[in-house]
């Protein structure tokens, strides 16, 4: 099933699965199994839900919801950088013992057909098409062997970069958290219906051209290597996101010019977790404070 968070026609804020072109709420405006999408993890309903549940919920065509980041407010949201072979030739990166991580804000995410938005102080707005997981399972210190047992879904991640930004100074965080930059979606997957989710593949397109293009065994550091050493440093709560990386191909290295513009259409599509898609929109300068 397709677990998502959206906004009602009604205008209302809540959660649900998505079968076959229609949204069922599962919200407090709806079925009301749990408060949020991050709530129905916590308890075990996520990945559980029945078709007479299903049937017992209000139901809108997708074409009428709102997307939101599937989990809209997740704690913590780590990103792992250079994070495929062939990204990391293109940008002539050297190997390095253990993954690069920073740091995304929760404000900074936007969900699926919603605006990428180009600020108006950047000429290099560029996209990474990348496989996001969530925390199902609350963990410290986590072993490889034990990582999976902790993811609750995946889904398709676009962490949209600002490149003048991330390469002012050696730290990428101003790059990666301008508003509306950081796309999730269109639905979480659980973890449980992937049966090998190294097979998975991830396109990026951009105006129906494809940039990149990898499977997620390409990945330098794995995902149980990235649970180990992210819950490491830090305790790993529900509804956590972790970024896993990005594929070559990014637009910042693409020929002749591939960075993004006004009216762009990005698409990453991941095989069995649906196709994220949002329009580059530029920001008027605005006015002074």
């Amino acid at each position: 099933m397709h677990y998502l968070s959206f906004v009602s026609p009604n205008q209302d804020n809540s959660w649900g699965v998505e079968d076959s072109g229609i949204v069922y709420d599962l919200g407090p405006s709806g079925a009301n199994l749990a408060d949020s999408l991050k709530e129905a993890i916590a308890q075990n309903i996520f990945g559980n839900v029945s078709k007479e549940q299903l049937a017992g919920a209000p139901g809108y065509p997708a074409t009428e919801i709102s997307y939101l980041p599937p989990i809209d407010a997740p704690e913590k949201i780590l990103c792992i950088g250079v994070n495929y072979h062939d990204h990391r030739l293109e940008g002539s990166r050297p190997d390095i013992p253990a993954p690069t991580v920073f740091t995304r804000f929760t404000d900074s995410q936007m969900g699926h057909l919603q605006p990428a938005i180009r600020p108006y102080s950047t000429e290099k707005y560029d996209y990474e098409g990348e496989m996001a997981l969530v925390i199902g399972k609350p963990g410290y210190r986590i072993s490889k062997a034990n990582a999976f047992d902790h993811i609750a879904g995946y889904g398709a991640y676009n962490d949209f970069s600002v490149r003048d930004w991330q390469k002012a100074a050696s730290q990428w965080i101003p790059g990666k958290n301008f508003p509306s930059s950081g796309a999730f979606g269109p639905w979480l997957v659980p973890a449980n219906d992937i049966e090998d989710v190294t097979k998975l593949r991830l396109q990026t397109r951009v105006n129906g051209e494809v940039r990149q293009d990898a499977y997620v065994d390409q990945l330098i550091f794995d995902i149980p290597t990235i649970m180990e050493y992210v819950s490491g440093f830090t305790p790993l709560n529900v509804g956590d996101v972790i970024v896993t990386g990005t594929p070559g191909g990014v637009g910042l290295f693409y020929e002749p010019n591939g960075l993004l513009n006004d009216g762009d259409i990005v698409e990453v599509e991941i095989s069995q977790l649906g196709t994220l898609r949002n329009e580059v929109v530029q920001e008027s300068m605005p006015a002074k404070v």
